[in-house]
């Protein structure tokens, strides 16, 4: 029990004459030093003077082949389970005898699940599970003194310190679906990875004019909970839906177009009203990522016409954005692409030049200073933030991670002027090995989902780790074989995220019951 948190253990206890066969001894009533006994579930319990109960998988705590399936019995993933417990009173190992308890379909055992996502990070004390099957009562591992609340470290300034970052519901719930694929599946493990994922804060985007709505039902749920829980409630929002939309690939064009009085409809029918309401909800923070992949294709694509012709609209389209978004409770972050995109030593100092100029025209248009807290990296990409792997294709480059990314970009952002803070996505991060080449970005397999939310980044530039883009969304019709349109649900690809995701998406699973 690390630091005094208490896991606590919840048994609906059975009638006491059958345990105590099963416990104290099978005819005897005697209890054996070294004696191992089995009851449905997926624990087992360490020898030592003091006995205690701890999570591992029950095919090694069987030790043998032919195990049975019953009615009534907890057979969980493949091969079934049980709970063994070892006591021995000279701390040594010593012979052991295993009993399996049936368990009636009336009633049910419910155990901390860690075994299933951790190992072996739950204890508990034999003699208080003896206590709770005698009495019938709840019992709680260990009684602990409730730890004092640390202040929130790092910078002041940081948006993200001391917030609690949004849970969308409408994401979450999109990922039931995955979860019931798994339980088709009898993979109870990843089903219960998949209930804490649906925990995970993401960003809300509002990509069309119809979607200014989610807006809405973001203040609102941030709010209950908000009042629900007493912690202050940061909202991450993307407004996306420039005219002449992802004017390189396309996948992601949008419903706007400049030739058909796109740009005054974007700021008159788009960015006014959705400012407005941001505006309206001072109760609450909002992270804004500005216009995902435009200034990007600035850089880099204006060999494609498209690209070409929209110079003038991205780049006055999110000016006119910044200069609508300039309340106290609004952190804005434009987009910066990627390390494999923007971070070559050639990319960087074009890529600072452009956003220069975009705050510039902010600045001019309004006739004042704008404010932005910083740049957005990864956003819908596949890069990790810290590489375990350096991949081939990353040789040449400075930044070939995330946090090299911006490392490498925060001084040419300085010259000019402009903060130097990061938000990086880690909603899907690709496995070493994943890509071949650095500029496959639909839809890559096999992929996770990258560490959970937090302001804990070793990098002094970069404000959180965030998940922007929702897993589980297609990025297109591309790169994963019956890959949906964009934006619509992927359930085989959540399933491989679920599957493949970082261990902090899922380890403290506690905060879930």
């Amino acid at each position: 029990m690390d630091n005094g948190v208490v896991h606590h253990a919840l048994f609906l206890c059975f009638p006491f004459g059958t345990w105590r066969k099963r416990i104290f001894g099978r005819a005897t009533g005697s209890r054996t030093p070294g004696q191992d006994l089995s009851l449905p579930a997926r624990c087992v319990v360490p020898s030592g003077p003091s006995p205690t109960l701890s999570m591992v998988p029950a095919r090694r705590l069987l030790g043998r082949r032919g195990t049975s399936r019953h009615p009534g019995r907890c057979n969980l993933a493949n091969g079934g389970s049980g709970l063994a417990w070892r006591t021995d009173s000279e701390g040594k190992p010593g012979a052991s005898e295993r009993g399996e308890l049936p368990v009636s379909p009336a009633l049910s055992l419910s155990l901390p699940l860690s075994s299933l996502l951790l190992g072996p990070t739950i204890t508990m004390r034999a003699d208080v599970l003896i206590a709770a099957l005698a009495t019938g009562a709840l019992a709680a591992a260990v009684p602990t003194i409730p730890k004092k609340p640390t202040p929130p470290k790092g910078d002041v300034s940081n948006p993200f310190v001391g917030k609690t970052q949004f849970v969308n519901p409408e994401w979450s719930n999109k990922l039931t679906q995955t979860y019931k694929s798994f339980l088709k599946k009898g993979d109870v493990k990843n089903a219960l990875r998949t209930l804490q994922a649906q925990k995970v804060s993401t960003f809300v985007w509002v990509s069309r004019l119809s979607e200014l709505g989610r807006i809405d039902e973001a203040i609102a749920t941030a709010r209950r909970v908000q009042k629900q829980t007493g912690k202050k409630q940061i909202v991450g929002l993307v407004l996306y839906n420039l005219p002449d939309r992802d004017c390189s690939a396309g996948e992601s064009a949008g419903e706007l177009l400049s030739g058909e009085n796109g740009f005054e409809r974007y700021k008159e029918e788009f960015v006014k009203p959705y400012a407005q309401k941001v505006a309206a909800a001072k109760d609450l923070e909002f992270a804004i990522v500005l216009e995902p992949d435009s200034l990007g294709n600035l850089v880099t694509n204006l060999n494609i016409p498209l690209c070409a012709g929209a110079v003038d609209v991205y780049r006055d389209g999110i000016a006119h954005a910044i200069t609508q978004l300039q309340q106290d409770n609004v952190h804005l972050y434009i987009d910066a692409a990627h390390g494999g995109w923007l971070g070559w030593n050639d990319n960087l100092p074009l890529a600072a030049d452009e956003f220069a100029e975009v705050l510039k025209r902010a600045d001019e248009a309004s006739g004042k200073k704008n404010k932005i807290r910083g740049f957005a990296t990864n956003v819908s990409n596949y890069n990790p933030l810290h590489a375990v792997v350096r991949e081939n294709y990353t040789e040449w480059s400075n930044s070939w991670d995330e946090s090299n990314y911006a490392t490498s970009l925060a001084p040419h952002l300085e010259e000019r002027g402009l903060p130097a803070h990061f938000i990086v996505d880690q909603g899907r991060v690709a496995l070493p090995g994943a890509r071949k080449e650095w500029g496959e970005w639909c839809n890559v397999a096999p992929s996770g989902f990258g560490p959970a939310p937090s302001t804990n980044t070793n990098n002094t530039v970069v404000d959180a780790i965030v998940w922007i883009k929702p897993g589980g969304e297609s990025d297109g019709e591309c790169g994963y074989i019956n890959a949906p349109r964009a934006g619509h649900w992927h359930d085989e690809f959540a399933q491989q995220l679920v599957e493949n995701a970082h261990p902090s998406v899922y380890e403290k699973w506690w905060k879930f019951w």
